[in-house]
C-alpha cells in the first residue's frame, strides 16, 4: 500500500484492529493519527462482532508509548494499515439510516453543496456510535463556508419558530421541509458551560462566548450536539506539515490578512507582522477566532521553519498561558 490517500478526519484500521483518526494531511513519514478505539471484551461498543473501548487523548498516548513506542510522533507506517475509512464515503449510507444526518444533508444540499463534498467523522465513521454520541459532520474546502452560513440561518429560523410558534413566517417553512424533520437549534447555555470547562481556555467564559457565537459551526439536532468540521479539498493538497524549531514564547498584536484556513486543523492565519508570517492554532478553541482584516492578540511559541517564523498557539492539549483573541470583535461588544 504505497502512499495511501487520506485526509484529516478520515479513519483507518490497523492489522491489530486498532482504529485511528487521521490527525494531519502529511503522510510523508507515515500517517499522522490518534488512536481512538481498541478491541476490549468489556468495551461498550461493537463492530463486526468485536467489542471496542474508546480511549481519551491521554489514554491513547500512554497506550501507544507502551505498545508501539517506535511509532514516533504518532505516525503509523502504511504497511500497518489494513483498511481506510473515508469520511466522504460514509455519508450516503448514514443519511439513509439516521434522520438527523439526513436533515443536515438535506439542508446543505439546499444551499448548493454536493453530497460528495460532505462527510462524517468521529464514532459514526467506523460505526461505533452509542446513544449520546455527537455528530461530527465534515464539509470540504470552500463549501464549508456555505454550509456554516446555512446552519446559522437554520438556527436563526428555529429561534424565531420557538419565539412565535408560527412556522409560516420563517424560511424553514418556505423550504417545505417536513414538520417532522428535525431542526438544527442553538446550543444551550448549559452545554456551552460544559464545552468551556472541557477546553480550559485562557480566556474568560464571556470572551469565549463572544467568539464562539460568531463562528456558527456547532449546534444541536434532536438533543444531539453536532459540529461542522472543515477539511481541505483535494485541490488544497498536498501540504507539508513540518515541526519547526522553538525560539521563545511571545505575545503579538497584529492584523490578519487571510483567514481562509482558520477552521482547519491546525487553524492557519496569515498576518501582517514584521517578524512572524502566520499564526498556527492547534487547539480547537481558537479555530475561526478571527476574520481577515481584524486585529488580534495572540500568545504562543515562536517557531522557526526554514526562512519563516510563525507563532504556534496550542503547544499542549490544554494550552496554559497561550491564547488568541480578536481585538476588533471584542471592541464591538
Amino acid at each position: 500500500m504505497h502512499h495511501i490517500k487520506v485526509r484529516l478526519r478520515d479513519f483507518f484500521i490497523t492489522n491489530d484492529d486498532w482504529i485511528f483518526a487521521v490527525s494531519g494531511y502529511d503522510s510523508t513519514d507515515g500517517v499522522q493519527a490518534v488512536l481512538r478505539y481498541i478491541p476490549d471484551k468489556s468495551g461498550d461498543r461493537e463492530l463486526d462482532g468485536v467489542r471496542y473501548r474508546k480511549l481519551d487523548f491521554d489514554e491513547s498516548f500512554e497506550f501507544m508509548e507502551e505498545n508501539r513506542p517506535s511509532w514516533k510522533r504518532l505516525c503509523v507506517p502504511e504497511n500497518e494499515i489494513s483498511q481506510v475509512l473515508r469520511a466522504d464515503e460514509r455519508i450516503q449510507s448514514l443519511a439513509e439510516e439516521d434522520r438527523r444526518v439526513a436533515a443536515i444533508v438535506e439542508l446543505l444540499e439546499g444551499a448548493g453543496i454536493p453530497i460528495g463534498k460532505m462527510g462524517i467523522t468521529g464514532s459514526m465513521l467506523p460505526g461505533l456510535q452509542i446513544e449520546g454520541s455527537d455528530i461530527d459532520f465534515v464539509v470540504y474546502g470552500k463549501y464549508w463556508f456555505l454550509a456554516r452560513d446555512a446552519v446559522m440561518q437554520e438556527m436563526q429560523d428555529a429561534r424565531k419558530m420557538q419565539k412565535t410558534g408560527r412556522a409560516e413566517n420563517v424560511r424553514a417553512a418556505d423550504r417545505n421541509r417536513a414538520r417532522s424533520q428535525p431542526l438544527i437549534t442553538e446550543i444551550s447555555d448549559e452545554m456551552w458551560r460544559r464545552i468551556y470547562a472541557k477546553r480550559v481556555p485562557e480566556i474568560s467564559f464571556e470572551e469565549f462566548m463572544i467568539h464562539e457565537l460568531r463562528k456558527g459551526n456547532r449546534g444541536m439536532i434532536e438533543g444531539t450536539y453536532f459540529d461542522l468540521l472543515f477539511v481541505r479539498d483535494w485541490d488544497q493538497l498536498p501540504v507539508r506539515q513540518e515541526r519547526g524549531t522553538d525560539l521563545r514564547r511571545c505575545t503579538i498584536t497584529t492584523r490578519v490578512t487571510s483567514a481562509d484556513l482558520a477552521f482547519d486543523n491546525p487553524a492557519v492565519y496569515e498576518i501582517d507582522h514584521p517578524v512572524i508570517s502566520e499564526i498556527l492554532c492547534y487547539t480547537h478553541t481558537y479555530a475561526g477566532q478571527a476574520l481577515a482584516g481584524e486585529m488580534v492578540e495572540a500568545r504562543g511559541m515562536m517557531e522557526q521553519i526554514g526562512d519563516l517564523r510563525r507563532l504556534v498557539v496550542g503547544t499542549s492539549r490544554e494550552p496554559v498561558g497561550e491564547w488568541m483573541r480578536s481585538l476588533t470583535l471584542l471592541e464591538r461588544k
